[in-house]
Order: structure tokens, then sequence, then C-alpha cells
């Protein structure tokens, strides 16, 4: 198994004595942005000197400067089922609590999708608990093909990444025929101990299945995945050196690593006792956390929820988040019930309460350009091929032009006089950014276009 505690323990005791040059040869390579081992990774989780620690900060800054710019891709999840056969002590839908579960029927789908598309959302994450009967993968299926289908006015859903439990090659190909995005599937914890103690039943209890999932996935055809534990349930150095070493796993297999990587904190739910957990993570630790990540892998998108607050969203977006949710639900139709104003139940507590609106017009006010873009799925540039043009920065020459016209598309859609007018200041602002001349035009005649004529979906 390519996931070990002793050697990943024994790895971080003896990286407490690297020597500060050795720490210093590390953080040149990674501003060189050449990515990092995991025993590199290793050295800078030990290191404690503050000049260090601070240089660390800086080039996760540089980086995501660098090669995200100022883009962030928006996105929302989307709960369709709480059906859950599995008893995990972190999570609500935990088969043995006692609450009125649903899964939505097909209308309740497309009503949940007209609210996302009323926030401009062009991106979902769907998400279900694990129940064969009650949410099959035949259901899941139907739930994306509906979210297709679906356009109200001028919003629609582009692209459907899909967070499922861990299933069978058979079932990846058929997820991968119904024309998802990326694969996403939490490890929750590497520490095979805790996670043995966490899953008390079900089909998720089995460490190795769980563990294997992306060779399924990627032996089915789907090349685009995205990792992710939920820090708080173990020693976060120990997660951080898991996801590290799975992520070399799948680039020696098969070519290709981590498209993303989530950072969740463990937050409160209902029916769980915070006090059960004693490994969570304080927001210092949390930043340092994320800010290695960036620097061990620079060209892996990294995600960030509302289970944070304003003030850590904003910390984290300049050093390393490149991904970020807004105006999310965590509940099984929860969209609607805000609509309508009823009372809700979420799967975690949500942290950031503002809506996508708010969220949106904030990013712009503070120089970020929110980015709607899915341009590389529905292009081909998924997989080994996103990472080499990635790599070369030639992905940089659609990235930008791409999230501005997607942010015209939603001012004139979505936002008012005001918002229109920084939108268009913005785009004008950013164009010059654009370093092919020919794009640079063309991005503008698009707009343009936008702008004036009413046109939509641009993209290059």
């Amino acid at each position: 198994m390519f996931i070990d505690k002793q050697y990943i323990q024994d790895t971080l005791a003896a990286a407490e004595n690297t020597p500060d040059a050795a720490i210093t040869a590390i953080l040149d390579k990674a501003e060189a942005m050449q990515g990092l081992t995991h025993k590199e990774i290793a050295a800078l989780l030990a290191c404690d000197s503050p000049a260090q620690l601070q240089r660390i900060f800086d080039i996760a800054g540089q980086i995501k400067r660098h090669i995200y710019g100022n883009r962030i891709v928006m996105f929302a999840p989307l709960y369709v089922s709480d059906y859950c056969v599995n008893k995990c002590t972190y999570c609500s839908y935990n088969c043995g609590h006692s609450f009125g579960r649903r899964k939505l029927t097909m209308d309740e789908v497309r009503a949940e999708v007209i609210e996302l598309e009323k926030m401009g959302h062009k991106r979902l994450a769907l998400e279900a608990g694990e129940h064969d009967k009650e949410c099959p993968l035949d259901y899941v299926i139907d739930c994306i093909k509906t979210i297709y289908d679906m356009k109200f006015e001028n919003g629609e859903i582009r692209r459907v990444n899909v967070n499922i439990a861990a299933t069978t090659v058979e079932n990846y190909q058929c997820l991968q025929a119904a024309g998802i995005g990326t694969y996403i599937l939490f490890q929750e914890t590497y520490d095979k101990d805790v996670y043995e103690n966490v899953h008390i039943s079900g089909p998720k209890k089995d460490y190795a299945y769980h563990l294997t999932a992306f060779d399924r996935a990627m032996e089915g055809g789907i090349d685009d995945v995205g990792a992710g534990v939920l820090f708080g349930l173990s020693d976060p150095y120990l997660e951080v050196m898991g996801l590290m070493l799975h992520n070399e796993h799948l680039e020696e297999r098969f070519g290709v690593g981590f498209h993303t990587i989530s950072v969740p904190r463990l937050c409160r739910a209902e029916g769980m006792d915070m006090s059960a957990f004693p490994n969570l993570v304080d927001d210092a630790a949390f930043e340092k956390v994320v800010a290695v990540i960036r620097l061990a892998v620079p060209f892996t998108g990294l995600i960030l929820s509302t289970r944070e607050d304003h003030d850590m969203r904003e910390k984290l977006l300049k050093i390393g988040v490149s991904q970020l949710s807004a105006g999310s639900s965590t509940e099984v139709g929860g969209y609607i019930k805000r609509a309508t104003q009823e009372e809700s139940m979420s799967q975690f507590k949500v942290n950031d309460e503002r809506t996508a609106p708010e969220i949106i017009a904030e990013l712009l006010d503070d120089g970020y350009i929110p980015s709607f873009c899915t341009a590389c799925y529905r292009s081909g540039r998924t997989g080994d091929r996103f990472m080499s043009l990635a790599k070369s920065g030639q992905i940089k020459n659609v990235c930008l032009p791409n999230a501005l016209m997607t942010l015209c598309e939603y001012a004139m859609d979505y936002g008012d006089e005001a918002f229109r007018t920084k939108t268009k200041a913005a785009i004008m602002a950013n164009a010059d950014n654009i370093g092919n001349e020919q794009v640079r035009v063309q991005t503008l005649a698009n707009v343009d276009k936008i702008m004036n004529s009413g046109e939509r979906d641009f993209f290059l």
C-alpha cells in the first residue's frame, strides 16, 4: 500500500533535524515552481523558524499570483440525497441519526438548479450520501442529465463535478460517459487507525477500498480527480504527507495527480460532539498547511468551502486558494428552503453566510476576477493535457480571457448597474494582461457582443 502511517511518522520525525540551509534550498526549489517531494514537504512542515515560515507564506503568495493571477473560480454544491448506510462519527448523515431523510425528485433537482442559476453559477459539485438502494448510480446519472438539460433565462450549468462514494471501475466509466467534470472524493483521514475509529460501520469503513478509489476512477477513464482530507480528524501534518504520497502514487501510475485538493476543517454538525476530536487545527496551523500544499503542488487547484469564515477565506485566497464556493447550502433541497424561508438542517455548519452576489461583489472590489469558466472540461483540457499546459505556462493564454468573458456574462445577467460598471472597468484593466495580442482583441470583441448583442458562452 502506498500509504504507510509508520513511514510517514518516521519521515516527519527525521525532518525535525533538517538544517536551515536545507530548508532554504527547498524553498528555492519551491520558488522556481518545480513542486516538492513528500520528504521536502516534511521538512517544511517541521520548520518553525519565523523567518523561514514567513518565506513559506511569501512564496505561496508568489506562486498563487504567477499561476492563477487574480482569478477565483466560483462554484456551489448541490446536495441531492442524505440517505446513507455509513456510520461516521463526524457526519450528520450518520445512519444512526434519526431525521427525515430525503432525496430530490427530478422536478426538485430542476427547482434547486433554477435557484443556483439565479445566483449565476455555471459549475456545481453534486453531493450525495452512500446508499445503493435509495441513491443508486442510475439516480446520480439521472440527476446529472437533468442538471445539464436545465436552462433558466440566461442561466445554465456547464459542468457538474461529482462527490459520491468510492465505487467500481464500471461505475466510474458510467460517470465519465455522463460527462462529469472532476470526480471528488475525500479520504477524510490518511491515518488508518483514526479512519477505522471514526468510520464505525458501513462500506466506507474499508480503508483500502476507499484509498484506491482514484485508481479505479482513472482506470475507468476519469482523468480529473479531486482529493481532500477533513483536517481535525488526525495530525494535520500526517494528513498533508498522506495527500502528497497519494498524489505521487497517481503521478507514477497514471502520469497525472490531483486536479484539485480541498481543505475543509472539521466543524460542528448535528449529532456529533466536537470534544471527541482531539486534533482540531487552529488558524495558524491551518494557514501553514495551506501554504505548504501550495508550494508542494503549484499547479493543483486548491478549493475552500463555506466551512471557513470571511476572514479566513480572505487570508487563504492570498496564499493559495484558487476555487471558492459562494451562497452554498449543505442541505438536500436547501436552496428552495432558503428561497421560501423554511427552516433548514445542513450537513455541517456554514461559517460564511454571505449571499453569492455579496461574495462575488467583494471579490471584485478586492481586485479579484470571479471566474465562471468551464472551458477546460468542455475543450478536453483535462488530466495530463491540462497539467502539461499549466506547467508550460500556456494555460494562462486561455484562463484569463475565459474568466473575463464569463464575468462579463455574470454582470450582464445578474449584476446591477453599479456592478456592471465596476466589471467593465475590471475587464478593461485586466485585458492588458493577456499576453497574446490576437487573443486580447478577440476577448474584447466577445465582451462587446456579450454586453451589447446579448450573445453568450464564448470560450477559448
